[in-house]
């Protein structure tokens, strides 16, 4: 039998319930009087904010791409150097950014880029290195002549967040991305309207049976959400916003836009202060590739990595990150998106990271202080950072490495205790280009404070002097390498009043000597002379117009009395090693804009050398190669530098405290400064210093001999101590080239003729 409730019981009851009814209508119509204005403008904001939504890209500067060229000097090491740096990783040599090597032979596999001169192809060959050159370069893919590399990232220019971002539209994402995402982290998502009850339920669930995180419980729009918009807090305000945002965007939004969104904001790593977030950064963070190149375990890896980038970190946890991988290559099968074959040989695959970032924040500081300032005449500094923007430089990874390698070498073994600590620049150029391949700005390469190879201003001494002998060549009625000079003491009244008495460093005078032997050997009396005859004023001309250099004609100019740069030194020789031509230096080819194309473009001056000035250039570079093979620089002539029949120039101011040296081979000009910041004495003299800097970079550098040509040159043997021609037979004659048409007028004969000889019979005559 049941019971009912008495008449009183339910008398007493209905007030109550009443009560509760008008309560709950009231709470109701409260709700719905706040509730719908709040949802109105929460929709509204949050509508607003996700259509305006932009993110910030960084600005990436790229070194300059390797061309190899059948036939150019090119090392193993260079070359494996330049793969590394362009994050190619070591695999089969047909995916696009792998190469394989066996000996000398490397198969490499590009991914293609965007250029300065329009978009370059993913390419497949084979290049064959020996005897320091690309003996052989075969393309697989059908491919023209030519073949040209990646280049490398070197710099990331941020904005206001450090945030990593490569955008990708969703149809170039890979199917299997697209798919094995919702998979793993949202398999309800074509469905659900931005929440998803039963997928969580589903999640736990199957988190319980595998004993494993292998489902996550929110939704893909509600991890979104969360990225752009809130916070992690675990906090019931913040649950509930996220799952109003949720709706509020599934219901205005298609979910294509979602999904797209969700691929360029997912968080997917980081390194230091640079967050990694969407598939398109993390792919290139990871592994050095396009998205679309991606492998099936290595698209595992990264959805593996949507729960926890820290903790599933492949590099600092690949036992933790494998197991997750195969988790996910798990869901992959048991969703259809993979069979199981394909499952069991994606879980035999390494984790395939590359083991350094492939991403740069400022790789070579030296370097891009130049980028910086060459860009600033166009761009400024807040224009560049954060815009999205493409800049393509000339420099060369493996030739900035091995500078900076020297440098530290040559630095370490010239320290000594008695001694302040030794400091050093160098600036390394495209000899035929004026391209510069790299900078080294203090002798920590990586310490961006103070960059001497730009604002470094320190007397150059003998360094000027080849700049006072190629203005007297360039008047080859007065002056020739075989033009008689005095080396004898010399004296002169500066306009300050001193007296000025300049001594050779040996200390002693040596005569008169040939025009060629007092460069060769560096003598500063017999160069005060000669530059006292082209005038300081002319020297003064010249160094403004090779390289904005401002000085004053004093004599003593004629010996490197001014305060110059590396850099502004390597302008000045660049025209002596690009055959007579001026040449600005150039550290940008190009920039483009986010969407690829050109916005501005420097290509530099191509002007073809005036005759003059090429045919005394080249007597220049003659006379500085024989400074290499017998005068002040001739420890070059030896050793792993013998076969580039470099041209030299070695500098020494005052008391040894700077030592400098340039010199350029067929490909390159290198100049380089050692000394120290307290401007005292080193001890070194600029054979014992820079030259030393010089010497190791190219012992490791692959560069071409130097053959300076023989346009408008015109040999001949000169007589002993004498201005005249002679036969090469004859005792002391010496063979000088001059400037074609300008042979000393006067001709000594050592022969003795007889009289058949006289009338033009010699003893083969009829």
């Amino acid at each position: 039998m049941v019971s009912r409730p008495s008449p009183n019981t339910t008398a007493r009851f209905k007030p109550l319930l009443r009560y509760g009814l008008w309560g709950a209508l009231f709470l109701l119509a409260l709700g719905l009087g706040f509730g719908i204005p709040v949802a109105m403008v929460l929709d509204r904001e949050v509508r607003a904010e996700f259509e305006a939504l932009t993110w910030q890209i960084p600005t990436r500067v790229f070194a300059r791409p390797l061309a190899l060229v059948e036939g150019e000097p090119m090392s193993v090491a260079a070359l494996q150097q330049e793969l590394e740096a362009a994050a190619f990783s070591e695999s089969d040599g047909r995916t696009p950014g792998t190469f394989s090597r066996d000996g000398g032979v490397f198969r490499i596999a590009t991914r293609g880029f965007r250029d300065v001169d329009g978009a370059v192809d993913p390419a497949r060959a084979e290049v064959r290195l020996a005897n320091g050159r690309v003996a052989g370069l075969r393309r697989n893919d059908g491919g023209g002549p030519g073949f040209m590399l990646d280049p490398a990232r070197i710099a990331t220019l941020y904005g206001a967040k450090q945030e990593e971002r490569e955008l990708i539209r969703l149809d170039d994402a890979p199917p299997l991305l697209v798919a094995g995402l919702q998979a793993v982290e949202d398999r309800n998502f074509k469905h659900h309207i931005g929440i998803d009850p039963w997928g969580v339920l589903r999640a736990m669930f199957v988190n319980l049976k595998e004993g494993e995180l292998e489902q996550g419980g929110s939704t893909l729009t509600q991890q979104l959400v969360r990225s752009l918009f809130l916070s992690n807090a675990k906090t019931a305000t913040r649950k509930a916003k996220e799952a109003a945002y949720a709706l509020i965007i599934e219901a205005r939004f298609d979910k294509r836009r979602i999904l797209e969104t969700y691929l360029n904001q997912v968080y997917l790593g980081q390194q230091g202060g640079q967050s990694i977030h969407g598939v398109g950064a993390a792919s290139r963070f990871w592994f050095g590739r396009d998205v679309a190149d991606l492998k099936a375990h290595e698209i595992a890896l990264l959805v593996a990595m949507v729960q926890g980038p820290s903790h599933h970190d492949p590099r600092r946890h690949p036992e933790r990150a494998k197991a997750r991988r195969d988790l996910v290559l798990g869901v992959f099968h048991d969703t259809g998106l993979l069979t199981e074959a394909q499952r069991d040989a994606a879980r035999r695959q390494p984790l395939g990271v590359l083991a350094r970032p492939g991403l740069a924040r400022n790789r070579y500081p030296g370097f891009l202080d130049l980028v910086r300032r060459q860009l600033a005449s166009d761009y400024d500094a807040d224009a560049l950072t954060g815009a999205g923007l493409t800049v393509h430089t000339t420099l060369a990874p493996s030739a900035q490495r091995d500078a900076e390698a020297s440098v530290a070498r040559s630095l370490g073994a010239l320290d000594k205790a008695d001694r302040p600590a030794l400091q050093a620049a160098l600036v390394l150029t495209d000899a035929q280009t004026g391209d510069v391949r790299a900078i080294v700005g203090d002798r920590n390469a990586n310490q961006p404070a103070f960059n001497r190879a730009l604002d470094a201003r320190r007397p150059v001494g003998s360094l000027l002097k080849p700049m006072v002998y190629l203005l007297a060549l360039a008047q080859p009625g007065r002056w020739s390498l075989a033009s008689p000079i005095d080396d004898g003491p010399v004296s002169m009244r500066l306009p300050n009043g001193q007296e000025w008495a300049p001594k050779n460093s040996d200390g002693r005078s040596h005569g008169v000597l040939p025009l060629e032997d007092a460069l060769i050997y560096s003598y500063n009396q017999a160069t005060v002379r000669l530059g006292m005859d082209v005038g300081p004023e002319r020297l003064v001309a010249l160094l403004k117009a090779l390289a904005e250099i401002d000085a004053e004609p004093n004599p003593s100019l004629i010996l490197g009395s001014v305060d110059l740069s590396p850099y502004a030194m390597a302008q000045a020789y660049q025209f002596l090693a690009s055959g007579g031509r001026i040449q600005p230096l150039r550290a940008v080819r190009g920039v483009l804009s986010p969407e690829g194309e050109p916005v501005a473009r420097y290509d530099g001056r191509k002007d073809e050398a005036q005759e003059g000035d090429a045919v005394a250039a080249r007597l220049v570079t003659l006379v500085l190669q024989d400074a290499a093979r017998r005068g002040t620089a001739r420890a070059l002539a030896g050793g792993e530098t013998a076969g580039l029949a470099a041209a030299g120039k070695t500098g020494t101011s005052n008391d040894g405290r700077d030592s400098w040296f340039a010199g350029y081979t067929g490909s390159h000009l290198a100049v380089v400064w050692v000394g120290n910041d307290r401007n005292e004495a080193t001890g070194l003299y600029g054979a014992t210093g820079a030259m030393r800097v010089w010497q190791g970079l190219f012992s490791t550098l692959p560069s071409a001999p130097l053959q300076p040509g023989e346009q408008g040159i015109e040999w001949a043997y000169v007589a002993q101590g004498q201005f005249a021609t002679t036969e090469s037979e004859c005792t002391g004659a010496r063979r000088y080239p001059f400037v074609a048409g300008f042979l000393p007028a006067e001709h000594l004969s050592c022969v003795e003729r007889g009289l058949l000889d006289f009338f033009g019979f010699g003893a083969d005559g009829e």
